[in-house]
């Protein structure tokens, strides 16, 4: 059974910034793409980071430069490093995961492919 549970969300101010985590289990990240998204109120969901096959990555243009997305293999945990954060960033953030990992990184995030594994959120908030 894979689960992911993420974790870091919370209230920050503008311009701050915050990590979140995604402890993996029942898959393991090493052999895994991995993914961020966010969904605000009444938006649709959207990608915001993703690792792919082949060492593909990718941002969406309203996070590049300042957010980073990264993973611990030893530790099964995804991490996506948030700087610069804004209002525009509010969001409920969900981590994602597809076993094995077999799709370049730019075809989850335009929404071709779709991860068959989510967490269930954790809450981001950006108050100026």
């Amino acid at each position: 059974q894979v689960q992911l549970v993420e974790s870091g969300g919370g209230s920050v101010q503008a311009g701050g910034s915050l990590r979140l985590s995604c402890s993996v289990s029942g898959v393991t990240v090493s052999l895994s793409c991995m993914g961020w998204f966010r969904q605000a109120p009444g938006k649709e969901r959207e990608g915001v980071a993703v690792l792919g096959s082949d060492g593909t990555f990718t941002y969406a243009d309203s996070v590049k430069g300042r957010f980073t997305i990264s993973k611990d293999n030893a530790k099964d945990t995804l991490y996506l490093h948030m700087n610069s954060l804004t209002r525009e960033d509010t969001a409920m953030y969900y981590c994602a995961a597809d076993f094995p990992c077999l799709v370049v990184a730019k075809n989850y995030l335009n929404g071709r492919v779709n991860f068959p594994h989510w967490g269930q959120g954790t809450q981001v908030t950006v108050s100026s």
